[in-house]
């Protein structure tokens, strides 16, 4: 029987990971969809940028009660899982609390695990009722209406029960229970299985230790399909982030040649150059979510819904549409609908008449922007939703003059007079004198 047991386990844990290796291809595949671009400079400034931001969560203090709260999920999450480890190796040979020789450190462990596991479910209760009882603003937008507040409240009901299960298991291992070392918390809660006998006590445990671990690997495939992917994509995200200064915009290279071009008296504008007939023209901009980078795309996949950005987004409290949350979930959403066009094609994206711009994302969204830098730098994990506002523009202003009237009567003025206004060149120093 214990073999059947460790077989199943086994067989349970390599499906798990097998469905959680098929989705980290893919979803690597989908961000290689994205244009190439170096970040590979300041490797130093890059690791810091990832240890403070994602791993120390500086940009969290901003808000202290969230951060204290989110500060506590995620040292539950990430600590109380080394005990999956000992889960593993129980369940593939058939040991039992594998790591108990460990005598006082692993009680302290266990200890640690128990506390912090009642501290998560506190903290995730608080969470529920700040997003559906009091109902905070950012969390109550139209732009989170439908899945992603199911998937908001999903994940910590998955929370509530995997901390659960864990606790309860412990409660009921009498074996456990019997060697009084780091049961803080379950030695109390075994008090409540007191009316029940050993037989039914150990299926108890044996129902939550077996539900803990599926749980566990659900969690962990479901995770692709979650806001709460940026557990994973954190990291790379904010070591890969723009170290520029965030008013520093990029040129775009074929724009700059010319520019260059143009000023250099000694280029001939006529000479021939090398054309390769197998290039693809150069697209000024970004209509769809394979004209955007990489490091955009990535990221869209590592949002995670907070809403500061959106909070924080002049534009938006001023009643605009704009959302920099929703630019973020609809580059995803659409890059993800590419994905499922590729992998419903056998590897090859059909065009299927639609694309980022007006699809999902509308030019009034774009252009209610004021390009302030207020989303990039309240995002917890240095997503720039601004980057792909910009690139979007590019497009609609290069591609389609369809640039607002307001600021096509501005450029036109900066053409013909050297400045945003409309009067004579020669009138352009008048101003001087009024001194």
């Amino acid at each position: 029987m214990m073999y059947i047991d460790n077989l199943f386990f086994a067989i349970l844990l390599s499906i798990g990971i097998g469905f959680f290796t098929i989705n980290v291809k893919k979803l690597i595949r989908n961000i290689n969809l994205g244009k190439d671009v170096d970040r590979s400079d300041n490797s130093s400034a890059r690791w810091r940028n990832m240890a403070m931001v994602a791993l120390g969560q500086s940009k969290m203090v901003k808000r202290p009660v969230a951060a204290f709260l989110h500060l506590i999920v995620y040292a539950g999450f990430i600590i109380i899982n080394i005990e999956v480890l000992e889960i593993i190796i129980d369940g593939l040979f058939g040991t039992h609390r594998a790591f108990s020789f460990l005598g006082g450190f692993y009680g302290f462990l266990i200890g640690s695990f128990e506390i912090l596991a009642v501290l998560v479910l506190i903290s995730v209760i608080v969470f529920w009722i700040r997003r559906n009882v009091i109902k905070l603003k950012r969390f109550a937008s139209n732009d989170l209406n439908g899945s992603p507040r199911k998937d908001a409240n999903a994940i910590l009901y998955f929370e509530i029960v995997l901390m659960s299960l864990f606790l309860i298991m412990n409660a009921t291992d009498l074996q456990f229970q019997a060697m009084n070392n780091g049961n803080i918390i379950s030695q109390h809660l075994n008090a409540l299985f007191s009316g029940l006998d050993i037989a039914q006590v150990e299926v108890i445990e044996r129902v939550c230790w077996w539900l803990h671990i599926a749980g566990i690997l659900v969690f962990l495939n479901y995770l692709y399909y979650s806001k709460h992917l940026h557990i994973l994509l954190a990291f790379p995200n904010t070591y890969y982030a723009d170290l520029n200064a965030k008013g520093k915009f990029d040129n775009l290279e074929s724009v700059t040649k010319e520019v260059k071009l143009m000023m250099d008296p000694n280029a001939d504008p006529f000479a021939a150059q090398p054309v390769d007939e197998n290039a693809v023209p150069s697209k000024f901009g970004a209509s769809d979510v394979q004209d955007l980078n990489w490091v955009q795309l990535l990221n869209a996949y590592t949002c995670t819904e907070c809403g500061r950005c959106t909070s924080s987004c002049p534009a938006n409290q001023t009643g605009k549409k704009l959302s920099p949350r929703k630019i973020m979930m609809d580059t995803r959403d659409r890059l993800e609908e590419v994905g499922r066009n590729i992998d419903a094609n056998k590897g090859v994206f059909v065009p299927d008449n639609k694309s980022l711009l007006n699809d999902y994302i509308t030019t009034e969204e774009l252009w209610a922007c004021t390009s302030c830098n207020a989303c990039v730098e309240e995002c917890p994990v240095n997503i720039s939703p601004l980057s792909i506002i910009i690139d979007m523009r590019r497009y609609l202003v290069m591609e389609q003059s369809a640039a607002p009237q307001s600021l096509n009567a501005m450029m036109t003025n900066i053409e013909n007079n050297g400045a945003p206004w409309q009067y004579n060149q020669m009138d352009r120093l008048n101003w001087k004198d009024e001194n």
